[in-house]
């Protein structure tokens, strides 16, 4: 370890897939900032939200815990003050009490939106609109069909990513007598797909991969998502064509580029500081997106697309550089990265990934994960990846799906009626998971509980109502 506390800068994208990085495997989008990083590090091939979508995957982050043990299991409008009671001091605020000058810049998430984080700096949306006389997208996101391509009208140097970035170059340069803990969080390349120029145009569709797609009956065992297509004004049946989901692939990754371009000047930064080598840099994001994938769009989901996610650490000053590891790794692994390379080690619900580099661990021979949409009908999922294996359980039906992931990376063989065993074995880790956390609800004479199957209904979206005649909203 070395002889004084690293300065710590975690990095984190929303809904950004784990297979959106070139020099790991992608030669289709352009990441030289990533690229960098990869060198810089290491690359954990196996790395996972614990909650494949937003609020509960950043509070697992900001906690340390699993989102079964705060109770966030979908994107709830709650209020999460009292989640140091039951979990202990924010990641922020812990930081703080580890003698770190702290600082968040960008998406946070939690509710009320005014919440002690614990960082001694938070500059969020509320600042940019005090600064600038711009709103944070001059898209389309009002309107119901996110996902279609769009552009964001702010020039690349001048939108909300580039504010941010500008801050939290200021903050990583500032001098101070002690370490900083900075965490940077971008939106893209979440929903609106909507690049600035030129990286709207970077990518052209033709060239571009159509998604995977499988069995519609296994694509869709999980109700959720035909009910997120229709939510999200796609078909029930999420085949818009290959044509048009192309066209969205193309800007989602101009998202990534752009986004990349902002990271570059963060590791910029880091680099002109005398203490570059001693600063630890972790990336990685809350989720995934179908992207099509499956016949799905969005997050919700435990088919890779949606729940694996990038996941890279580097330190020059202690672990070699441009290394791949494939032990599984999740988010709630991100509170003992910092918290151990400060000096005090709180694992809470994760793993010792710095321990496991430097050969002082053992990895996690089993990871979870879990996901419920508040208030409709009983659609919880759960995740239990071991060795090779994904077992995903659905109280919707009480239906099971495994994939051998060795031999089958895309998900399109559901062996679960072949190997009834580990099926077995599968379901039972969980019920007894699910039991020693106390979330009894979910579980039923030893098994996860299971419901009657029913169609789910999410309604549309539509964040402003429409008119009742077109002329309606003229006057």
């Amino acid at each position: 370890m070395a002889s004084s506390p690293p300065n710590v800068l975690f990095v984190m994208t929303d809904q950004q897939r784990y297979d959106t990085i070139r020099s790991l495997g992608n030669s289709r989008v352009y990441t030289p900032n990533l690229d960098r990083l990869v060198e810089r590090g290491v690359s954990f091939t196996n790395a996972y939200s614990p909650a494949p979508i937003c609020v509960p995957a950043r509070h697992a982050i900001r906690t340390g815990c699993e989102p079964i043990r705060t109770g966030f299991l979908g994107n709830e409008k709650r209020d999460a003050t009292h989640l140091e009671d039951r979990c202990g001091s924010f990641l922020g605020r812990r930081m703080s009490e580890l003698g770190y000058r702290t600082f968040l810049v960008g998406k946070h998430h939690a509710r009320p939106r005014d919440i002690d984080l614990g960082y001694d700096t938070l500059l969020s949306t509320e600042a940019y609109l005090d600064e600038t006389d711009h709103d944070v997208k001059t898209t389309g996101r009002g309107s119901a069909m996110v996902h279609l391509p769009q552009r964001n009208t702010l020039p690349a140097d001048s939108n909300y990513e580039a504010w941010m970035t500008d801050h939290a170059v200021d903050l990583i340069s500032e001098n101070s007598d002690g370490p900083f803990f900075g965490f940077v969080s971008y939106e893209p390349p979440h929903p609106p797909f909507a690049p600035s120029a030129p990286f709207d145009r970077m990518y052209d569709p033709d060239r571009l991969a159509n998604p995977v797609v499988g069995d519609i009956e296994v694509d869709h065992m999980d109700e959720k998502i035909p009910t997120q297509n229709h939510h999200f004004w796609t078909t029930r049946e999420g085949d818009i064509g290959p044509t048009v989901t192309r066209a969205i692939k193309a800007a989602y990754y101009g998202l990534v580029t752009e986004t990349d371009r902002h990271i570059g000047r963060l590791l910029d930064a880091v680099e002109n500081r005398e203490d570059a080598d001693n600063t630890l840099i972790c990336f990685f994001s809350d989720h995934g997106e179908l992207l099509g994938d499956h016949r799905g769009w969005e997050k919700s989901s435990f088919f890779e697309s949606a729940c694996r996610v990038p996941f890279l650490v580097s330190w020059p000053a202690e672990l070699s550089g441009g290394e791949r590891r494939d032990e599984l790794v999740s988010l709630t692994d991100l509170f003992g990265i910092a918290t151990n390379a400060a000096g005090e080690p709180d694992l809470r619900d994760g793993s010792d990934v710095l321990g496991l580099l430097d050969g002082e661990a053992e990895p996690r021979t089993r990871l979870f994960g879990y996901h419920r949409t508040p208030g409709l009908a009983p659609n919880f999922t759960a995740m239990v990846r071991e060795d090779d294996w994904k077992y995903v359980f659905m109280r919707n039906g009480g239906r099971e799906q495994l994939f051998d992931l060795a031999a089958d990376p895309n998900e399109l063989d559901e062996c679960s009626g072949r190997n009834p065993e580990t099926t077995a074995e599968l379901r039972a880790r969980l019920a007894e998971k699910l039991t020693e956390v106390g979330a009894t609800e979910f579980v039923e004479n030893g098994t996860p509980r299971r419901a009657a199957a029913q169609q789910i209904d999410m309604g549309r979206l539509v964040r402003e109502p429409y008119p009742d005649a077109p002329e309606d909203l003229l006057e």
